[in-house]
């Protein structure tokens, strides 16, 4: 079969042919339709990651539609969504024209949306979902602020916000083509990032409910400072820093709280109905996530783009 096959860590992978999986106890062969290139494949293939280094060579892709081809447990001609542990244990990922998965990462597809949307959104929507209702526990009519609010999390936490019954959602976006994306996902306003903590905290206004963030450093410790009495802050990465300041006497005067939020912690039956709750909205035209689509065979150059942030959404590998 054809494949994205990394051979040196920290370089694309290639175009190349690659063995075909072979079907298991608990695995089932399913033949990819469409998979994202996100960035935790990148981090894995860096070979820099807390899960080590992969050994080499190997698939990438930690998540993807198809349709199953060998399985015990779901009928073969099944369209679903499945995750992988590639670059994190042992074995190949999404990014080939089929995958060996395990049986309880499949998810069965049912609502209309389109094999490339569905890749676009997958865990994406899993994490902006859950973090809303499952750690932040959002009530209708209270106000969100959502950090990076042009990426995958952040569209779809908009969009999520705005379903769950915000009274308000607002975005804060680094560039003009992620206030484009922000507009796009249903913010009812969009404010510039900032470096300049005081800069920022006077741009967000606020004071918010709940703070979605997956981008943590100064932008954490603004958006904790315009947190409304009993705010939540859910933090789900770091695209700008392993570190931010909170102030003691500010979240104690609030009684607000900072959270974790990881898709590990999840029950595969949790990751499932959010996935399918998300789908739902999304086949009604309230989710989305911008993305483009990109043939297997110039899997390098995507690589490339997404390394340096020169995408206009999601890229999504499509196989034909």
């Amino acid at each position: 079969m054809r494949a994205a096959v990394l051979h040196t860590h920290g370089e694309p992978p290639v175009h190349a042919d690659h063995p075909d999986p072979v079907a298991g106890e608990g695995r089932s062969i399913v033949r990819v339709t469409a998979a994202p290139i996100v960035p935790l494949d990148l981090l894995c293939a860096s070979g820099t990651s807390y899960f080590g280094a992969p050994a080499l060579p190997y698939v990438p892709g930690v998540q993807g539609v198809g349709v199953v081809e060998v399985s015990v447990t779901v009928a073969p001609g099944t369209r679903v969504f499945f995750a992988t542990s590639a670059g994190m244990a042992p074995g190949d990922g999404s990014l080939a024209e089929r995958v060996a998965v395990p049986d309880g990462e499949l998810v069965v597809l049912e609502a209309g949306v389109a094999d490339t949307s569905v890749a676009a959104i997958g865990l994406s929507g899993v994490a902006g979902w859950m973090a809303l209702t499952w750690r932040a526990r959002l009530q209708p009519g209270e106000r969100v602020l959502v950090l990076g609010g042009g990426g995958a999390v952040g569209q779809v936490a908009i969009g999520a916000a705005r379903v769950l019954g915000a009274s308000s959602v607002v975005a804060a976006v680094r560039s003009d083509a992620s206030r484009e994306r922000a507009v796009a996902a249903g913010a009812d306003e969009v404010v510039a990032l900032s470096p300049d903590m005081e800069e920022l905290t006077a741009r967000l206004g606020g004071p918010y409910d709940v703070v979605i963030d997956p981008v943590f450093g100064v932008a954490a410790t603004a958006a904790a400072r315009v947190l409304a009495d009993g705010g939540r802050l859910v933090n789900l990465g770091g695209a700008s820093g392993d570190e931010a300041v909170f102030s003691s006497s500010v979240l104690r005067s609030k009684s607000a709280g900072v959270l974790g939020y990881t898709n590990n912690a999840l029950t595969a039956d949790q990751r499932r109905d959010a996935l399918t709750a998300v789908l739902q909205h999304a086949a009604a035209g309230a989710i989305r996530v911008a993305h483009e689509t990109v043939a297997l065979a110039d899997v390098a150059s995507a690589w490339e783009r997404q390394a340096t942030g020169r995408t206009s959404g999601r890229l999504v590998l499509t196989f034909g």
